[in-house]
């Protein structure tokens, strides 16, 4: 999720080959909270068909 300029929230979705450009989505939300909404109910679909969290090192 990233804030956009006019005060509302964009989830931004990047998938692809390794090596490849990919594709990229772009969803623009009103508030954070619908934004949240969106990407929970993402989360659920694809935790649903065997997909698992990945640890980000920071």
């Amino acid at each position: 999720m990233q804030e956009d300029l006019f005060g509302g929230t964009a989830l931004i979705r990047h998938w692809g080959r390794i090596g490849t450009g990919g594709q990229l989505r772009v969803a623009l939300y009103c508030d954070r909270g619908a934004a949240q909404g969106a990407f929970e109910a993402l989360l659920g679909k694809k935790v649903k068909r065997g997909y698992r969290a990945r640890r980000v090192k920071m």
